[in-house]
């Protein structure tokens, strides 16, 4: 079994240490490994909650996310990311914090799990799902191609008033990332019908276990989201 969890990241550092492990364990294949080789400051920010994917018989991290709330010591993701491209990066996300907002970033799943929509579906599902506990009304993320589809299912929307159309080059000049925009993870109404109700399935009921299918065929998945420490 899988089970899904979300904690506030200075309350578990060796979980967070982990966590950088697996992920930079996929950045390598990519050859991306720098953008988080040596950033490890979130691992005391109080403003940042992880989301980790466990295997439940070996306690083994199998993929995970980060929902990096602003307004605090560090900028969000997104914004250090895109900066020289488009500074007005900044004040849209300053503008957004005055009713709470914040990013998923950091998502990566295993090859272990790969083919099971860990990654791609159930920890974008779960991010917007405990948006309401971190009192965030959007949510922003920097999406690689593959994501897309899955965010804008989620509600996610293009950010086309930044970069080139709300497109930029990163982590490398030969990578494109897009930037994507949650207007509302209360109500959802941008989302599709049916990824609205199995968030909103998840979020009235934090602890849960589900029979997922993937295209590996079916497992059993633990969901188990009631933050300690909120803000």
């Amino acid at each position: 079994m899988i089970r899904i969890r979300a904690f506030r990241a200075m309350d578990e550092i060796e979980s967070c240490m982990k966590f950088v492990e697996g992920h930079m364990k996929i950045l390598k294949v990519f050859d991306i490994a720098m953008i988080t080789s040596a950033n490890v400051e979130w691992f005391n920010d109080p403003n940042t909650y992880v989301i980790a994917a466990e295997s439940t018989e070996t306690g083994k991290m199998l993929g995970g996310a980060r929902v990096q709330i602003a307004g605090g010591k560090y900028p969000l993701p997104i914004e250090k990311a895109v900066t020289e491209i488009d500074d007005r990066i900044h004040e849209t996300v300053k503008n957004y914090a005055i009713e709470g907002t914040g990013e998923l970033c950091g998502l990566w799943n295993s090859r272990e799990i790969a083919g099971l929509g860990i990654g791609s579906v159930y920890l974008t599902r779960t991010a917007v799902c405990i948006a309401p506990q971190l009192k965030l009304k959007t949510l922003f993320a920097l999406c690689a191609p593959y994501t897309v589809e899955m965010g804008e299912k989620a509600g996610f929307r293009v950010t086309t008033f930044l970069g080139n159309n709300g497109t930029f080059y990163y982590p490398k000049q030969d990578l494109v990332a897009t930037g994507m925009l949650l207007s509302n993870c209360y109500t959802l109404e941008t989302a599709s019908v049916e990824e609205k109700y199995e968030i909103l399935s998840i979020r009235n009921n934090l602890k849960q276990m589900i029979v997922a299918e993937g295209r590996r065929g079916p497992f059993e998945l633990y969901f188990d989201l009631e933050i300690k420490n909120c803000p």
